[in-house]
């Protein structure tokens, strides 16, 4: 028996439910003394969409016309992938596309991923796509001690195919569902975040343009400068 296929909410219901869904999770505030009545006036409408977190946004069919329909009204959007839907990033355009990279390598990405059997060309298509984008484009590196914190060169070649304007390398954080599968110790220290930044940037010709201790979070540009970010 073949699995049901999903009902997809619209994009115009979609975007209907967020900014309701906001207007009842800050509704409390405009009775605290210390609420800020401004911001709070600024938070009844919302001007940035993030597409991200739970799931992988590139699965749902109408994500084009979901960003369309959040541009029409004003608000930014921002999406964030693990690229394994090339065929999806070549139709999307956000505000910021936003891609996870999780491997220097298809052993790696293998080892440490389990996908499905093709993922690495999808991987790679992916990155090519991003190098076709108008919007600001971004990589994301989540480095994880003892399992990906290995070749920058080959992160660098990945890099490079993609030429983002940003490329994040940050720490694994053991928070969530994640502490069932790994170790505190597979959390890096941002001294080693920050090395190991240095090398991938050093190796496909970028440059530290922002770090933070707290975060463990290391940002890389092409030049160094934080001119795209506004």
């Amino acid at each position: 028996m073949e699995p049901p296929v999903p009902e997809w909410e619209s994009p115009e219901k979609l975007v209907d439910m967020l900014i309701s869904a906001q207007l009842k999770f800050i509704s409390g505030y405009g009775g605290a003394d210390t609420t800020n009545m401004g911001r709070l006036d600024e938070a009844k409408q919302p001007k940035h969409a993030a597409i991200s977190l739970i799931g992988e946004p590139t699965t749902y069919p109408y994500l084009p016309a979901l960003i369309d329909e959040f541009h029409r009204r004003g608000m930014s959007t921002f999406v964030v992938t693990n690229g394994t839907k090339p065929e999806m990033i070549r139709q999307i355009n956000p505000t910021q596309l936003y891609m996870s990279l999780d491997a220097p390598d298809e052993d790696t990405y293998m080892r440490i991923c389990a996908p499905q059997s093709d993922s690495w060309q999808n991987i790679l298509e992916s990155l090519a796509q991003l190098a076709q984008k108008d919007g600001r484009t971004a990589i994301r590196i989540t480095s994880v001690k003892g399992h990906n914190m290995i070749d920058p060169q080959g992160y660098a070649r990945l890099i490079t195919i993609a030429h983002p304007d940003f490329v994040e390398v940050k720490a694994y954080m053991h928070l969530g569902e994640s502490r069932k599968r790994l170790e505190r110790e597979c959390m890096p220290s941002h001294d080693e975040v920050l090395e190991f930044a240095k090398k991938i940037a050093d190796a496909c010709g970028y440059q530290i343009a922002d770090s933070v201790e707290l975060s463990r979070v290391v940002l890389l540009t092409p030049d160094g400068s934080l001119n795209m970010i506004e």
